[in-house]
């Protein structure tokens, strides 16, 4: 029990800017393991930035200045993390001319104009997609994106290998396949309990779908996987089940 607690805690520490104590270093050592908690952290996210999107709502903030604070403050809240992936990823393949430029461009903390416009893209769809799902599906719709975008990421790790000789994916390395399972099917657990078994299953089949996309274009492209590209994947998860969701449940 002590392992998943410090596993969650190692989980909440990278993946938040939450101020939570987590064993020592930059890299911690059980960090590779915490990848299993991804999902729950992912699904603890996703509560806070529905609970705080119903909660304008209740006071009478139109819901698409509500969805848009909200996914203001779920940035704040992540620091922006999977965000800035996308952006990078979008920059390096869309800007390189081969795969050293890219990775380089990717390296670069400036943001250039795909990674502008990618992060545009994302985050209309994202804010029209929030603002139409109605007020009880909310919560759940975003625990299970949140979830879904994090629970795929260990596979992801385990299955592609590494386009650099360093950096943050290479330094955390690959978690195993039992960690890699348990990640996804916790993600799934979390998506049953929270929509109907018809959407939890189109959103958990969307979320492979894209993993492989992502996975595809990376391969294609760079060679393998970067921290950027595990982080765009989740953007491009999360983006899609909000849409998913938003057309099979907003009201006509």
């Amino acid at each position: 029990m002590n392992e998943w607690f410090d596993d969650f805690k190692t989980a909440v520490a990278f993946l938040t800017r939450l101020p939570m104590p987590h064993p020592d270093g930059a890299m911690p050592p059980n960090f590779v393991r915490a990848h299993r908690m991804f999902p729950v952290v992912g699904a603890l996210i996703g509560a806070a930035v529905g609970l705080l999107c119903l909660g304008l709502r209740s006071v009478g903030v139109p819901d698409l200045a509500a969805a848009a604070l909200a996914l203001g403050a779920s940035a704040i809240l992540t620091g922006a993390l999977h965000e800035d992936g996308l952006a990078d990823i979008a920059d390096g393949f869309g800007g390189g001319r081969d795969r050293e430029s890219k990775l380089e461009i990717m390296r670069d903390s400036r943001l250039g104009t795909y990674g502008a416009m990618i992060l545009l893209v994302s985050f209309a769809a994202k804010l029209s997609a929030l603002a139409a799902i109605p007020d009880g599906h909310v919560v759940p719709g975003l625990i299970a994106a949140h979830a879904l975008g994090r629970g795929i990421l260990p596979a992801m790790s385990l299955q592609l290998p590494y386009a650099r000789k360093d950096g943050l994916a290479r330094n955390a390395g690959q978690p195993d396949a039992a960690t890699a399972v348990m990640a996804a099917g916790l993600a799934l657990v979390i998506a049953l309990l929270s929509l109907s078994w018809s959407n939890a299953l189109l959103a958990a089949i969307a979320t492979g779908i894209t993993a492989f996309a992502v996975a595809w274009l990376a391969l294609r492209q760079i060679g393998g996987q970067t921290g950027d590209v595990l982080g765009g994947a989740e953007q491009v998860a999360e983006t899609t089940i909000l849409v998913l969701l938003a057309a099979r449940l907003a009201q006509p």
